[in-house]
């Protein structure tokens, strides 16, 4: 009998999309489901960079450069630039969505392994990325109590062994929403300075801050070998299928070693680098319109959570998505027992267990994330049904 590979057996299934058949199967009985689950926004993707698309002509669909077509980097420098980022377009690599970014920053900073700590909750998909470049996780708790703000330095210096090589932070974070302060992004430069580190910034979010600016780790100063940006257009302008992303550092012999995982895989997709392109050009508004849908939504979604009894709800100051603690016992179990034995009134709703964000085994058991990625009126009605349902779930805890 042939062997799978222990990497195959150790990857993750996505704890995100494990309720899909359930989801699917309550559909086919005629079940309406709000879909909270993933972060799908329902947001239109703007006209003028899907014409950019239709309109553009050639005999022959090549391949881009391996790091990406010259102009859309040019491109992303002038969109940086916006940002108080200043980059060279030398110094960004596109890639296949921010997954590949992030993977290419794990593989070319990384042995074998090697650790990178990452604070929990935090996006699942990272633990799929680590097991591909056989690195480890080494996650440190953050909180539900304190809107899950970075841990104490105390933490970070706790789980530090001759192994780690990187920290990762997500900011505006996935899946908590929280948004990590000038401050806060400054003791984590003090920290890889002290221990010579790398750090990773998913910025894939950096667009929808409501509380406060967004700092980037870009604009960190003295830590230009240290740090790498992984960003991405797909929640930026609501493109998510485009898969273009990007890796962003001013470290030049990192760069040259991620050009190299780059030229494997040959290039980024040609049509999504011309959307990107057009993307920068979209009037300097389009954010602000953008922004500002998503904080009403976040407005009516942390409202009605934390009206309903037994309900915490943290304020996120950025992204989209809350995380919430329940009155039950077993966020897997509840969010699959909405989707095979609840509705009201024709409908139920599709949450994401947070335990599949939490590295630490038994965490997260009463949290669930939701992505307010539907409009207000979705929202509300998908709110009825939560409420509705913890009113009558039978593993309800207080």
């Amino acid at each position: 009998m042939l062997n799978i590979s222990q990497r195959g057996q150790h990857m993750p299934p996505s704890p995100i999309r494990k309720l899909v058949p359930f989801a699917e199967a309550a559909k086919k009985r005629g079940t309406q489901v709000y879909h909270l689950n993933i972060g799908q926004p329902d947001i239109e993707t703007p006209d003028q960079i899907l014409d950019a698309v239709r309109q553009t002509h050639f005999k022959v669909l090549e391949y881009s450069h391996s790091a990406g077509n010259e102009s859309y980097r040019k491109k992303l420098v002038e969109y940086y630039a916006k940002t108080d980022i200043n980059v060279t377009h030398e110094q960004i690599i596109v890639t296949t969505g921010g997954s590949e970014a992030i993977l290419f920053g794990f593989m070319a900073c990384m042995d074998a392994g090697d650790e990178v700590i990452v604070p929990e909750p935090f996006y699942a998909n990272y633990n799929g990325f680590a097991v591909e470049a056989g690195v480890t996780v080494k996650p440190i708790l953050s909180t539900i109590d304190t809107g899950f703000a970075l841990p104490p330095i105390e933490d970070f210096e706790k789980v530090i062994t001759p192994k780690t090589k990187a920290i990762l932070i997500c900011n505006p974070n996935n899946p908590t929403g929280y948004l990590y302060s000038r401050e806060e992004m400054e003791v984590l430069k003090q920290l890889v300075l002290k221990h010579n580190l790398y750090l990773f910034a998913d910025e894939a979010y950096r667009e929808f801050c409501y509380q406060g600016k967004h700092f980037s780790a870009m604009h960190l100063t003295g830590v230009d070998d240290n740090v790498v940006m992984m960003d991405t257009i797909s929640k930026r302008y609501s493109a998510c299928g485009g898969r273009i992303g990007a890796l962003v550092t001013k470290n030049t012999a990192l760069l040259n070693a991620v050009m190299k995982f780059a030229q494997a895989r040959l290039s980024p997709p040609s049509f999504a680098q011309i959307l990107g392109e057009a993307a920068v050009d979209l009037p300097d508004n389009y954010f602000d319109t953008t922004k500002a849908e998503y904080k009403k939504r976040r407005d009516v979604i942390v409202k009605r959570l934390n009206n309903i009894p037994g309900v915490f709800c943290p304020n996120p100051g950025g992204a989209f998505y809350a995380m919430a603690k329940l009155p039950i016992d077993d966020a897997d179990v509840f969010c699959q027992w909405l989707l095979e034995f609840f509705d009201h009134k024709g409908e139920t709703v599709m949450l994401a267990p947070a335990t599949g964000f939490y590295g630490t085994p038994g965490l997260g058991k009463q949290e669930v994330r939701l992505a307010y990625v539907l409009n207000t009126t979705a929202i509300n009605a998908a709110m009825d049904c939560l409420e509705t349902a913890l009113n009558i779930y039978p593993g309800r805890t207080s």
